[in-house]
């Protein structure tokens, strides 16, 4: 079985989120798309963040009834600051069986070298980039080729359409009282609404 972790923030998850999960899926033949709400992200301590349990509540309304998703609490459980290898190898301690695929944005990749452990993440898991706006295709292979050469590694490149939306455009249009059902996944407006999010 071929399944991806596809980590971020989701403050709040939004319809550019399932695009990728789904472009990833049926591009790469995967069984199964993982969402992994992070926890305590250790590159955004300086940044106000949703409560880790509501973005987790809000991953889970916008992917019921999906059935190549799901979701999990791994990392919004730790206490500590979430670290990628760590996930990443706890996975594939607990189902060594699969075959793991990593889902991050190429401005994760340009950061990539100050990532914790990138030589025990890319020995766990296949690393897996798609393309997000404002990169010019030669930045993103010159990154993608200095990180192959430099871990002795493949990383496959996801070349899929861009559909440019943003959680903080989000949280600022429901900030100045404007409408974005449209930009949400079913559901997941709901749950804003009733918790009066982002206002």
């Amino acid at each position: 079985m071929r399944k991806a972790i596809f980590g971020g923030t989701f403050d709040p998850i939004h319809i550019g989120h399932m695009h990728i999960a789904y472009e990833a899926l049926y591009n790469l033949h995967l069984d199964k798309i993982l969402f992994m709400p992070a926890g305590s992200p250790p590159h955004k301590t300086n940044k106000i963040i949703t409560a880790a349990q509501t973005r987790y509540d809000l991953v889970k309304r916008a992917i019921e009834g999906e059935t190549h998703f799901e979701i999990s609490d791994y990392e919004v459980n730790r206490k500590e600051n979430s670290y990628t290898y760590e996930t990443v190898e706890f996975f594939r301690k607990l189902q060594s069986n699969i075959e793991w695929h990593f889902l991050i944005g190429v401005d994760s990749l340009m950061d990539l070298g100050y990532w914790k452990n990138v030589d025990r993440i890319l020995n766990s898991c296949q690393l897996v980039v798609y393309n997000r706006a404002g990169f010019t295709m030669k930045e993103v292979l010159n990154q993608k080729q200095y990180i192959e050469q430099k871990f002795n590694k493949e990383i496959i490149f996801l070349d899929m359409p861009i559909i440019d939306i943003s959680s903080t455009n989000i949280r600022n249009n429901i900030k100045a009282g404007r409408q974005v059902n449209y930009l949400l996944p079913s559901g997941v407006d709901k749950i804003i609404n009733k918790l009066h999010l982002y206002k």
